[in-house]
């Protein structure tokens, strides 16, 4: 009887043991999730809508040049954008470079030129102007364009002026010395200055023979307000540049100076305060105080600051709403100063005129239909029956 027991046991135990097994090896596995895929990442726009502008260069370079050639060079550029590029300026840097008619509209894909002219006159040795284009594109609205090179002179004359600007009361004899410079290999004689205003005196010194010089132009005064000029030339072996010419020029300086000389305000009555500044300098060796700021018209504050001791001063005026220059009103703003030459300052006031008003508009009078405008002819009264 045990052994029947202990073999049923065992038999037992087999079975849920395969059972066990089997039903592990006969269950597919569960697989994962898939996988999303990941969502496409656009690729990033280099050139965005609208319109683009590229150059070939920006920069054109003429090499050497003589003095007084004129260069001429088209710039060319493309839109290289999707919409229509539009050139809207073209300016210069100066008054020796010009802009011819360039073009000024130009569609995607499509090419245009910007013609500059540039004249070498007056100018030595390394330059470069520049040319400022404006367009349509938000990113780039402008570009600078650069004209650059070397230009030659058989004779540097540096500077071709002589600049004086002595104080009205402070007048003594000043010099100015101008280098003249021979660049070419051949010897250059120059002949004695001559000056066509007595104001100046010349004098030609050698420093190195035939090939460096110095022009030494002097003034002799006294000069009286205002400015004096005239040419000193001299004569020279060269045939690229027979005669020299230097121009020389006395500009006689206030002592006592107010900047602005006068004061412009908007038109009135003024909307809101409105603030004006007048400078008021002394240029001259002894110092000087200012005092007493006085505006004609009535509201008007004046205030005075020192900036630099006995030097420079700065009036401030405020100017208050509702005001205003009446008809035949001499407005002015009056300093008084410890200068023996200049007691008194005066600094006139002026105000934009007020813009003509327009006479009311009237309007037309309404459209009167046609019909109406005809009187209607009333039908003829009845005619009584005859007597019988």
């Amino acid at each position: 009887m045990k052994t029947h027991l202990a073999k049923y046991v065992l038999s037992m135990g087999w079975l849920a043991g395969w059972l066990s097994w089997n039903a592990v090896a006969d269950v597919p596995p569960i697989p994962p999730p898939p996988i999303a895929p990941a969502a496409p990442v656009a690729p990033a726009v280099a050139n965005a809508g609208g319109p683009r502008i590229q150059f070939e260069t920006p920069t054109y370079d003429f090499g050497k040049i003589n003095s007084g050639a004129v260069v001429k060079h088209d710039f060319i550029f493309t839109n290289t954008g999707t919409a229509t590029l539009e050139v809207t300026d073209v300016r210069p840097g100066c008054g020796c470079t010009t802009a011819g008619a360039w073009t000024k509209t130009v569609e995607p894909g499509q090419t245009g030129t910007i013609p500059i002219q540039f004249n070498s006159g007056n100018f030595s040795g390394p330059v470069q102007k520049n040319v400022t284009v404006t367009c349509n594109v938000a990113s780039q609205p402008q570009t600078i364009l650069y004209f650059k090179g070397t230009i030659w002179k058989a004779i540097d004359v540096n500077p071709t002026y002589a600049y004086f600007t002595p104080l009205a009361d402070a007048q003594t004899n000043d010099t100015r010395i101008v280098r003249i410079v021979n660049n070419t290999d051949e010897v250059l004689t120059l002949s004695a200055p001559e000056s066509a205003n007595t104001s100046f005196k010349a004098e030609l010194k050698t420093i190195k023979e035939g090939k460096e010089f110095e022009l030494h132009i002097s003034t002799t005064p006294p000069f009286g307000p205002g400015t004096v000029q005239g040419p000193v030339t001299v004569k020279t072996s060269s045939t690229n540049m027979p005669v020299i010419t230097v121009n020389a020029i006395v500009m006689v300086q206030p002592v006592v100076l107010a900047m602005p000389s006068q004061i412009t305000l908007p038109g009135g009555p003024l909307a809101v305060p409105t603030k004006m500044t007048v400078t008021v300098r002394n240029n001259g060796s002894s110092v000087m105080a200012v005092s007493e700021p006085t505006v004609t018209v009535a509201g008007v504050e004046a205030v005075i600051q020192e900036l630099q001791a006995g030097k420079v001063y700065s009036v401030n005026l405020t100017f208050p709403t509702g005001f205003e220059v009446g008809a035949g009103q001499r407005a002015e703003l009056t300093v008084k100063t410890t200068h023996p030459q200049y007691p008194l300052i005066r600094v006139p006031i002026f105000q934009t005129p007020r813009p003509a008003q327009q006479p009311p508009t009237i309007p037309p009078p309404p459209a009167v239909p046609a019909h109406a405008l005809v009187t209607p002819i009333p039908p003829p009264p009845p005619v009584p029956p005859k007597a019988q």
